[in-house]
């Protein structure tokens, strides 16, 4: 057994100072580093996101996979900008960029839209990774601008079809199997996601509000989540929210989820009863970020799998 560490000790070094770069960005901005447990009695409702459980003195308990419910419980109680730096975990599959436990960067900015906070993150990239400054597409202008089609009204039958019509192929496998936000998430994933960023970072906003997921959902035809995600060099590095501050639109969105984990034949969560609670007593306007920093950190040494930058990776 190789019990070496997978990153050298120069790109150690490298991380220290990142986050050394980071927590002086947050502190040049009077915005307070927190920290919240990493085990909890519950975790997210969301079917795409795989939590990991462990045993506990006769009951289950969640490792956490973003610290958003308790830094919200704390947004909700002081109403001030915050950030935080953990670990977070998910049962993924290994892979290039994927590892079930990896470094979280999240920020929650107290009087910020999504806009506001997309501003912020730019600067943020300026200045951690000296970049370019980001573009910034719509949801619909970017599908159009690839796919040619309209992903706000198309119909299940026209986004097969135009899966169908990509030269790289795989999609049509899936045919008959995803709805219509599996479809525009495979043309997203497969036909537009690796050629984003590949000069600066590039911003998508304004997502079906079939995708909101924490965020707002703005009225209109058709209405719109009020979200956003980054992408930089081909990859995911963040998603960001104008946070939903209604707790029954948020239970009904937990309810609504757990139907679908139920239907799916998938394990069950308890509602995070706490995080209702703190809605309920009211959570300021605010927006926030996920960003990976093990994926940031690959950018910034130029490496080409997440394990060179970690020193124990999962093996």
């Amino acid at each position: 057994m190789n019990w070496q560490p997978s990153a050298s000790l120069q790109s150690l070094h490298q991380r220290a100072q990142l986050f050394a770069r980071i927590r002086m960005f947050f502190e040049k901005r009077q915005i307070l580093e927190v920290e919240t447990p990493l085990l909890g009695h519950t975790t997210v409702t969301d079917h795409q996101i795989h939590s990991i459980s462990v045993p506990l003195n006769g009951r289950e308990r969640y490792l956490q996979t973003s610290p958003e419910y308790a830094m919200k419980r704390l947004l909700a109680a002081y109403r001030s900008s915050i950030y935080q730096i953990c670990k977070a975990f998910r049962r993924e599959e290994l892979g290039r960029f994927h590892q079930p436990e990896f470094t979280m960067l999240e920020w929650y900015r107290v009087d910020f839209d999504h806009h506001a906070l997309m501003d912020e993150v730019d600067l943020f990239f300026q200045t951690i990774l000296h970049t370019l400054p980001a573009e910034r597409f719509s949801y619909a202008n970017i599908f159009m601008g690839v796919l040619g089609i309209d992903p706000h009204h198309a119909d299940v039958d026209a986004l097969a079809l135009c899966a169908a019509r990509q030269r790289t192929g795989g999609a049509l496998s899936f045919q008959g199997t995803l709805d219509r936000d599996g479809w525009l998430n495979l043309l997203f994933s497969h036909y537009i996601e690796p050629d984003l960023g590949k000069k600066q970072p590039v911003f998508i906003y304004d997502f079906p509000a079939s995708q909101a997921a924490l965020a707002r959902i703005r009225p209109g035809n058709p209405p719109l989540a009020s979200r956003f995600e980054v992408y930089y060099r081909g990859m995911e590095l963040g998603n960001g929210f104008h946070e939903l501050g209604g707790a029954e639109e948020q239970r009904l969105r937990f309810e609504h989820d757990l139907a679908v984990r139920s239907s799916n034949h998938m394990h069950a969560v308890p509602i995070d009863e706490c995080l209702l609670g703190a809605l309920a007593h009211g959570l300021p306007d605010c927006a926030g970020i996920a960003l990976g920093l093990d994926r940031l950190m690959m950018i910034a040494t130029e490496s080409e799998t997440i394990e060179d930058v970690l020193a124990f990776p999962v093996q």
